[in-house]
Formats: structure tokens, C-alpha cells, sequence
């Protein structure tokens, strides 16, 4: 049976992120990913100037900069009559004033690629977590299966990043909160021509919402269903979609015959949720593990992330230590993020049942909007500060320079 200081469950951006800092400070640290690799569709992915901040205290800045990117200096809101600018970024203080858009595979690479410098660093690929090993009441690592059977390994902290859906959270009889969400949302993509608009925006319509991302080449669309709601819209059939985003996007009618089915969406189920507690003995969880996001305001990535920084601030000391971890410790971490937390959610479910709830009745006309919320005296940079660095934004307690790979 392996052992490990510190092992991890979930190549996410909270897990990945975690294993990352954990091994610059020394500490022997295991992350396992039950797929093969990060190959896979993460649609919105958004990097806000909060996390552009932490890899710029990483060292990670530059590098990060040279994957393929699209820079968005501000979002806004098209209604059928007007277009209303919702958050200026290009006003946020601080080097970074815009978010990010990169394929979400290529920061995981990017992360993992970056501890792997460091000779503590372990990544185990298809390898999938699905249960936890107790001593008493205490957790002691997790069992894995992988292409050659089933293993354990033991550690000191076990942590719990493997998704909203965590099989360790699970086993560890941790159960969240549901909040609720009235939408569901359909992933596709269609090619982009350089005539098109440059912004990436929500296109909002009596019945009808959907969000538009840059990608150079691509539009990343994001149609907005109600919740539970794919199965209507897919007897429905496809021609029904393609008139939808011909109506509400006229530039992208040429195009939407390229839907040839419904096997070229993908479908979000939107859960928001939360635990009220993140920890057992010798178990923490974060990011969507302990907190599943809405997509609204696009910033479920840097939640996470910032998890792993305020755990990596607080657990790499005692860790590189070699020290037990009071569970009291592992409920510092919890405090320190649940203000973040509720608040992002609170301000996601305002969203949802004042804006996104009441867009996607047929018979009831959008929510009237003020001409421009970026310019509006307290809300406009209120807006830009909530959505380019959140609330409580973390920082690396060691930053890039006392570290040598």
C-alpha cells in the first residue's frame, strides 16, 4: 500500500491548483485523474483577472499567456431593442482588466505540467477514486481503480476536488445543500467569421436567452433551457433550434444548418449547491465538491481556484512539516471560504430568479435594464470588482522567487 503526505481526487482547476502549490512547498503530494487525460469539453472557460493574479504570483503569467486566448475587457446584455454594457473590466484595478477565455485543458496542462517540475509531485492518469480508507473516524487516504485493478493509498490529508459530483464526498457521508436553479443550459459551437462581432455578450429575448463567447474561429453558444427541459426541446427537433439562434443571432443564420443533429450539443445539468461542512478528520473538499456554481457570472473556475489557495496558505506549512492536521485546521479553511461563497451564490440565485427565471417565461417581456450598468455610480464598479476579482480574492502566500523547480 502507497503512501502519501497529501493526496488528491480530482484533476480539476481546485485539484490541480492544490497539488501545485502543496508540491513548491515540499510536500510529497499524489493527484489522481480518472480520465486519460483533459481533453474534454469545458465550455465557458473563463479565467478571471482574480486567478490571472495568482499566476502571475506563480510565475505562471507568462507562460499561461502563450496558450491560444481571447481577451474580454467588458461583457454586456443584447435585448431585441438595445444593447446594454453590464461590467467595464478596463476600470479594474490591478495589472489584469479582462477575463480570459482559454480551453480549459490547456490551464490544466499548464498546472500540472508546472508541479510536475517539482520531484514530489505525483500524477496518477486513469485512476478514479471511489472510496475513502477510515481509521475510526478518521480518513487515511482513498481506494482507486485503474487499468490494472484496484489500489489504495494512504496519506496523511485526503482532499476531496473530484467535482460536484464527488465520489469522495460521498463516501465520506457529506451531502449538500441544493439551492435550486430554473435552467438547464445546451452547449454547441459554430465557426466565426471575421466580420462578426468581437464581444462576447448574453442575447436576451421573451422566451429565449443565450450566451455568446468569442473564440476566434468558433462562437462557444450557450442556449438557456428551462430546468429539465432538454427532452422537450430535443422532440422538438433540431430545425427548432436552428430557428432559435437564426432569430436571435440573424449573423449566425447562414450557419446554423452545420447543427445537423443534437449529437453536436452538449447538455448542462446547472446544480447550486453548497455542504455545510467541507471537512472530517483528515478530509477537506473543495471547489465544485463542496460548492457546485450556477454559470452565472462565469465564475465557478476561480472559485475553485481560490479554494485551493486560501487550503494551500493555511495546510502547506504543517504539511511540509510532517504534522497530523487538526480537523480544526481543515474548519479554518472552510470559514475562510464560505463568505466568498454564499455571497456568490446569493448574488447567482438574485440572477436567476430576477433576471434568467422571468427571460425564459414566453409570455413575459425581459427585465427592463438601466441603458449602461457599467456607468452607473455604485453598481457599475461594484459589478466590475464582483465579477473581475470576486469577493475575499486570495493570494499566494509565497509567491514565484523563493522557489527553484
Amino acid at each position: 500500500m502507497a503512501r502519501n503526505t497529501c493526496v488528491i481526487a480530482g484533476g480539476g482547476p481546485a485539484g490541480a491548483m492544490l497539488a501545485l502549490l502543496l508540491a513548491r512547498a515540499g510536500v510529497e503530494v499524489t493527484l489522481l485523474e480518472k480520465h486519460g487525460d483533459f481533453l474534454r469539453d469545458f465550455r465557458g472557460d473563463t479565467i478571471h483577472p482574480s486567478t490571472l493574479q495568482i499566476l502571475d504570483e506563480l510565475g505562471l503569467a507568462e507562460e499561461f499567456h502563450r496558450l491560444p486566448h481571447r481577451k474580454a475587457y467588458g461583457l454586456e446584455i443584447q435585448t431585441d431593442d438595445t444593447t446594454v454594457p453590464i461590467a467595464d473590466l478596463s476600470g479594474l484595478k490591478g495589472k489584469y482588466q479582462y477575463i480570459a477565455f482559454v480551453p480549459q485543458w490547456e490551464f490544466l496542462d499548464l498546472l500540472t505540467g508546472a508541479a510536475a517540475r517539482y520531484p514530489n509531485f505525483h500524477l496518477l492518469m486513469e485512476s478514479e477514486v471511489h472510496g475513502v480508507i477510515r481509521e475510526g473516524d478518521t480518513v487515511r487516504g482513498v481506494r482507486y481503480r485503474d487499468a490494472s485493478g484496484e489500489h489504495e493509498l494512504r496519506a496523511t490529508l485526503t482532499v476531496a476536488a473530484d467535482g460536484r459530483r464527488s465520489d469522495v464526498r460521498e463516501a465520506a457521508g457529506l451531502v449538500p445543500v441544493e439551492h435550486g436553479a430554473p435552467m438547464d443550459v445546451v452547449w454547441f459551437r459554430l465557426p466565426r467569421e471575421p466580420t462578426d462581432s468581437e464581444a462576447t455578450f448574453l442575447r436576451m429575448s421573451a422566451g429565449h436567452l443565450m450566451v455568446s463567447i468569442n473564440r476566434e474561429t468558433y462562437w462557444q453558444l450557450a442556449y438557456v433551457i428551462p430546468k429539465n427541459g432538454f427532452e422537450a426541446l430535443r422532440s422538438a427537433g433540431i430545425a427548432t433550434l436552428r430557428e432559435q439562434v437564426a432569430r436571435l443571432l440573424p449573423f449566425l443564420a447562414d450557419r446554423v444548418g452545420l447543427l445537423s443533429g443534437f449529437e453536436d450539443v452538449s447538455v448542462l445539468s446547472v446544480a447550486l449547491n453548497r455542504l455545510r461542512r467541507w471537512h472530517r478528520p483528515g478530509l477537506l473538499v473543495i471547489g465544485d465538491a463542496a460548492h457546485a456554481m450556477s454559470p452565472v457570472f462565469g465564475v465557478g473556475i476561480n472559485l475553485a481556484v481560490q479554494d485551493a489557495v486560501a487550503a494551500a496558505n493555511l495546510l502547506a506549512g504543517p504539511l511540509a512539516a510532517g504534522a497530523e492536521i487538526p480537523e480544526s485546521l481543515l474548519a479554518r479553511v472552510q470559514r475562510r471560504r464560505t463568505p466568498p461563497t454564499v455571497i456568490t451564490q446569493f448574488a447567482q440565485r438574485v440572477v436567476q430568479n430576477r433576471l434568467i427565471r422571468p427571460a425564459l417565461t414566453e409570455r413575459t417581456r425581459p427585465v427592463r435594464l438601466p441603458r449602461d450598468v457599467s456607468r452607473l455610480p455604485v453598481l457599475g464598479p461594484l459589478a466590475r470588482r464582483f465579477i473581475g476579482l470576486g469577493v475575499l480574492p486570495e493570494h499566494v502566500a509565497d509567491p514565484a522567487g523563493s522557489h527553484q523547480a
